[in-house]
């Protein structure tokens, strides 16, 4: 396998430190992904990824890790969103755009006060892109601990999250209060979004949380197998992410390597369109059979 890792891979500490972070925050992307394009909330958790930049600029005002950014931002939006929106599609998308708009002014104020009024190097990129093989061993327990609850909030209210998704009216006929799931699948994407924002960046996060989900949704009709194979597919692309990065150092010509997020953005795009290919192959085959 020469080929593939190169020579230090599995010596390297920030190697090992992006294996941990990037395989947390993918499980979490995935899990939290499949009922976040179930729900038909993409462009919730586009939001609040966005928004996310301006939680993760103030941290970096503050000398703080940016993860607490990321994540006290994208929760606060999350309630906002909730306490300003409606139970409709167009209530919901209305507030979202609202929110969104307000805190992407602030985070382009605070990147331009990053980058003007303190010392930190790289704090836009970092932000917007991800940095992986910089981030601190100390990070590790942080990342856990954002994860855990959003996990906690898909494994405990898996039920009511998948009733409400099917129709809002018959899970509040069966006596499930969809406001407050509502509530807390929208936290749940607002710590995924986060722990992807210190993946692969603010900017591509959604990508992260949306795509596998996608995918594993073209590839299966249960939610509960489509949650486990989006995981799967988010888990992988990262790892495989990660590898790459790190074997471009070696590629000529100029040997400075390539972003980590640029890697696992790809990858996941690619999958994409293969299942659609596979999926556009299956239905056409299935046709022709039953004409």
């Amino acid at each position: 396998m020469s080929w593939l890792f190169k020579p230090g891979f599995f010596a390297s500490s920030p190697v090992h430190v992006a294996l941990v972070i990037g395989g947390i925050a993918a499980l979490v992307c995935g899990v939290v992904g499949a009922f976040t394009v179930l729900r038909g909330q993409s462009y919730s958790g586009h939001a609040l990824a966005d928004l996310s930049v301006t939680g993760g600029s103030a941290s970096f005002l503050s000398g703080v890790s940016p993860l607490w950014g990321f994540a006290g931002m994208g929760v606060l939006a999350a309630g906002v969103m909730d306490m300003i929106g409606i139970r409709r599609a167009r209530g919901r998308d209305l507030a979202t755009g609202i929110v969104r708009g307000a805190g992407l002014g602030l985070g382009a104020l605070f990147l331009y006060w990053d980058t003007t009024h303190t010392s930190t190097t790289g704090a836009a990129i970092t932000i917007l892109f991800g940095s992986m093989f910089t981030t601190s061993t100390s990070v590790i327990p942080l990342v856990a601990a954002f994860g855990a609850p959003a996990l906690a909030i898909v494994l405990i209210f898996y039920r009511p999250l998948l009733l409400s998704s099917v129709s809002a009216d018959a899970a509040a006929a069966r006596g499930v209060r969809v406001r407050l799931t509502g509530l807390l699948c929208l936290v749940a994407i607002a710590l995924a979004v986060s722990l992807a924002a210190i993946t692969v960046g603010a900017i591509l996060s959604t990508a992260l949380l949306v795509g596998p989900a996608a995918i594993a949704l073209r590839m299966t009709n249960t939610p509960g197998r489509a949650t486990v194979v989006a995981a799967l597919i988010a888990v992988l692309a990262t790892w495989l992410g990660i590898v790459l990065a790190y074997d471009s150092f070696s590629w000529p010509p100029s040997h400075d390597g390539w972003p980590v997020s640029f890697f696992i953005v790809t990858l996941i795009f690619l999958a994409f369109v293969g299942a659609q290919l596979v999926g556009q192959s299956r239905r056409s085959r299935l046709s022709e059979s039953a004409g």
